[in-house]
């Protein structure tokens, strides 16, 4: 496996190990007798609820997990997931999850991480995690940047100012304007 691809996935499961986000990579090289997790729904199924089953007494670690390193966190009611390839680096599959997490618990400022704030921002937790990792390749593992560079949206609706006595008096002003070119033509 090439070291460049070593996120095979970043998941968010709920406490029973369904699935409240999941993004799977593909690796585009697949070597002989290796089996990636991208390429089965019933696999990753199979995966997520072992996981949930084997893990529901942790709150958190690096481990090797059905042929994977998985580093996760269990927030309120929510499991935050970072599946790495065997043999991948440990160090770097911490760091891209404290990444994450950290910036998961930047962005989610509403009280910490938990389902109904996944659900309610989940266009930012996308945003998130692809800002973080792209189709299985790290691109960011700082939690401060990674929030800085999903948008958030505005928290209150933008005030138009319209000035009316401006756009009033301009209306005016040109009807005015107008009017004295069509009685001087007319004369």
């Amino acid at each position: 496996m090439s070291s460049l691809y070593c996120i095979e996935a970043v998941l968010i499961l709920d406490q029973k190990g369904n699935r409240v986000y999941a993004n799977y990579f593909a690796p585009p090289h697949v070597q002989d007798g290796e089996e990636s997790l991208a390429g089965s729904l019933k696999r990753q199924r199979e995966f997520e609820l072992e996981f949930a089953r084997r893990t529901a007494k942790s709150e958190g670690d690096l481990q090797m997990f059905s042929g994977s390193l998985v580093r996760f966190k269990r927030f309120t009611d929510v499991v935050v997931v970072v599946v790495g390839h065997a043999s991948a680096n440990e160090v770097l599959v911490d760091v891209v999850f404290e990444g994450i997490a950290g910036a998961l618990e930047l962005l989610l400022d509403s009280g910490g991480v938990d389902m109904r704030v996944v659900q309610d921002k989940f266009d930012l937790v996308c945003l998130l995690v692809d800002e973080a990792v792209d189709n299985g390749i790290v691109l960011e593992t700082d939690p401060a940047t990674i929030a800085a560079r999903v948008t958030r949206p505005p928290t209150t609706d933008p005030q138009v100012s319209l000035d009316l006595d401006k756009g009033l008096l301009g209306a005016w002003g040109f009807a005015k304007s107008k009017l004295q070119e069509r009685l001087q033509q007319g004369r």
